[in-house]
């Protein structure tokens, strides 16, 4: 994983000349930040990142958030027809994307939705959701009965039991599920196509897309591209490897 980011950030600062002379492995000569750039004008990535970052951490707050209700009521609750419930959510992990875009496309257009970034805050959370339910329906399922029967016998309530007893001894898989939430909807490129037309709406992933078409051939400014899109996730997972990493090995000692 770490080879490939480092070849992408060294011929992002190769100019094209020296690219083309010594090729994708030399080191270069000298920083040439004209490719970082050009790329940041021509897709004016300022607005491209802030809409990316709205919309990744939108819904990985909303999708964790409604991850834990619907596991609090599957796992602990043990609603009727518990597994036929949890084989729908698989079912909806496994459906392709490919499949969902015209239902989708035609559910935004006519509720007024489309073209905005809240359609697609709207649709990620929901499929994100179907993953983050199916994983904490398992993990609450084992929760100890006696501490939330604890918690009952000191009076406290269904919302008390969730947000005082259940979250906090869950935080560890909630925050695997909020790391891996941003990610992956930040990585997002069909939906986004599809339902974000606006230049002022798109993401970072659809501004690679609309480059890598443009300019297929300035390998400078596609490097510089890939740097820029990547960086940001980076940082969000170097930020939060501990929290990843405590949820892991919580996981595995259960």
């Amino acid at each position: 994983m770490v080879a490939p980011f480092v070849i992408v950030a060294l011929n992002a600062v190769k100019s094209p000349a020296e690219y083309s002379a010594h090729g994708p492995l030399s080191l270069p000569d000298g920083l040439y930040l004209d490719g970082l750039k050009d790329f940041w004008e021509r897709v004016d990535f300022g607005r491209k990142l802030l809409n990316s970052v709205l919309i990744s951490g939108s819904v990985a707050v909303f999708a964790v958030v409604l991850s834990v209700l619907n596991a609090y009521a599957i796992g602990i609750g043990r609603i009727k027809g518990r597994p036929w419930v949890l084989a729908f959510f698989v079912l909806a992990n496994m459906l392709p994307q490919e499949a969902l875009v015209y239902p989708i496309y035609y559910l935004l257009k006519e509720v007024g939705l489309y073209d905005t970034r809240l359609s697609v805050i709207l649709v990620f959370t929901v499929i994100q959701s179907a993953f983050g339910t199916y994983l904490l329906s398992s993990v609450l399922g084992a929760f100890p009965k006696e501490v939330i029967e604890a918690a009952r016998i000191d009076g406290a309530n269904k919302w008390q039991v969730l947000w005082r007893v259940v979250v906090p001894v869950s935080r560890p898989t909630i925050g695997v599920l909020l790391v891996f939430f941003f990610i992956w909807t930040w990585n997002e490129f069909l939906l986004p196509l599809v339902m974000l037309i606006s230049n002022d709406n798109q993401t970072v992933s659809v501004a690679l897309g609309v480059l890598q078409g443009q300019r297929l051939m300035d390998a400078t400014m596609t490097n510089a591209a890939a740097l820029l899109g990547v960086l940001p996730a980076f940082v969000f997972f170097l930020i939060f490897q501990r929290t990843l990493a405590r949820g892991i090995a919580v996981g595995a000692v259960k």
